[in-house]
């Protein structure tokens, strides 16, 4: 099977290497020979630590799907439109498999591209586009194709989940632990699509759509990331038995007048004990709960060249088998469009976290808000100013189980109020 390959960053030159030192097992495991015969990247010249001199060359990189030398292209370009999504599009459209990590390409883009896929009889792999090596896409279309799934959730960025843990083990605060985190390239020069959740948010529309059967739909993604999270609310998880972190989660739910999915990404509060509670460093972890499999957790490097080369090699090797299988389990005119949930009365606890003006009647103005809201709490907890007579002082609680939108409906109690002098912060406390 010759493959192109556009895109020769740290995965590009990943795969090659991959390819050259498993190649004898790669055969024999796909039935076939995976040769690499042409390439395309912006600078020809860039040692890369692999011998590219081999493969033919092309400036641009749509051309690789016009070659009649090319069964199947990888894209390893990145971004959701430009020139990834051109040559994606053109190689579909000559009948080419195609084969992307991309993961904000897919996201906005998927349907059409499972579309063009299904009209021209061509293979669409995106298996490195979530949770890096970890075989979960595959899990999901395959090892659970037979369970109506209930809940997909887990943590699906290994920047926010490196910052967390670290924030944890070290009592550092999140700027600080940012910086080391670029240093160490767990985080990008631009960590905005990390820290601020896009990027967890891309991985659980597409895990969404598999695992439910409904069409990707990214723009109904609830979205909020890690920015506001302090070492102090961290410190008070730990003392609290919990510990905090990025967590995406779907899940389709069943109302009068139809189903409806719901789907966001929010840091949360886990229990120590929970399975995602002891996921660490830039690590990636899934759970899907099936109606007969169970609860299932799929677990291990989230990014990196060794991974996501070996997710791109694993779809390589399903195509050489001919196993294709549809895109998103079940043909795009199957796939169900479903209106966003509103989780208003869905019920939890949840972690507060308020930053207030150190006077007389605070505490006793926010538990009057929280009575009003019809939010019980179960813990309270105010820290004193210390040595800084200025310093505005922290009160945290925990509510007992209610309705979310007694929560918002508290803080809209709040909204204004002179003594509190920032953003409330509020944290669900995932459910065993």
């Amino acid at each position: 099977m010759r493959i192109a390959i556009a895109g020769l960053g740290t995965v590009g030159a990943g795969v090659i290497r991959l390819l050259d030192t498993n190649r004898d097992l790669i055969a024999a495991r796909a039935g076939r020979a995976i040769e690499v015969v042409a390439v395309s990247a912006r600078d020809r010249a860039k040692d890369r630590g692999v011998d590219i001199a081999r493969f033919a060359w092309e400036d641009d990189m749509t051309a690789l799907a016009r070659r009649d030398d090319v069964d199947v292209v990888v894209e390893l370009v990145g971004g959701s439109d430009g020139p990834a999504l051109a040559l994606s599009r053109a190689a579909l459209q000559a009948g080419k498999g195609l084969v992307t990590a991309n993961k904000a390409m897919i996201a906005h883009h998927g349907l059409h591209l499972a579309e063009l896929a299904e009209g021209a009889g061509a293979p669409l792999k995106f298996e490195a586009a979530v949770g890096g090596g970890i075989p979960v896409i595959k899990g999901l279309r395959e090892g659970t194709s037979a369970n109506a799934l209930t809940k997909v959730y887990g943590i699906l960025n290994g920047t926010c989940n490196y910052i967390l843990s670290t924030m944890e083990a070290t009592g550092a605060d999140f700027a600080e632990v940012l910086k080391d985190a670029q240093r160490l390239g767990f985080a990008e020069s631009d960590p905005a699509f990390d820290i601020e959740g896009v990027d967890a948010a891309h991985k659980l529309a597409i895990l969404a759509a598999i695992g439910f059967g409904t069409r990707i739909d990214f723009g109904a993604v609830s979205v909020s990331g890690i920015t506001a999270v302090r070492a102090a609310d961290i410190a008070q998880a730990g003392a609290l038995g919990f510990v905090i972190r990025l967590i995406g989660e779907a899940d389709v739910e069943e109302t009068p007048e139809g189903a409806r999915l719901l789907q966001r990404v929010r840091p949360c509060l886990i229990a120590k004990g929970h399975p995602l509670s002891a996921v660490d460093g830039p690590t990636n972890a899934v759970v899907a709960e099936g109606n007969f499999s169970g609860r299932l957790l799929f677990q291990g490097a989230g990014a990196g060249d060794g991974p996501t080369a070996s997710a791109v090699a694993a779809d390589l090797i399903d195509i050489a088998r001919d196993e294709v299988g549809a895109p998103f389990s079940i043909p795009v005119a199957q796939l169900a469009a479903l209106p966003p949930a509103e989780p208003g009365h869905r019920m939890g606890r949840s972690y507060l976290r308020f930053m207030v003006k150190d006077r007389p009647g605070v505490l006793a103005e926010i538990t009057a808000a929280m009575r009003d809201g019809a939010v019980s709490i179960e813990s309270l907890i105010q820290q004193g100013r210390g040595a800084d007579e200025g310093a505005d002082v922290m009160v945290a609680m925990v509510t007992h189980e209610g309705p979310e939108a007694n929560v918002r409906r508290a803080l809209d109690l709040l909204a204004g109020s002179d003594s509190l002098t920032g953003e409330p912060l509020v944290l669900p406390i995932l459910a065993a």
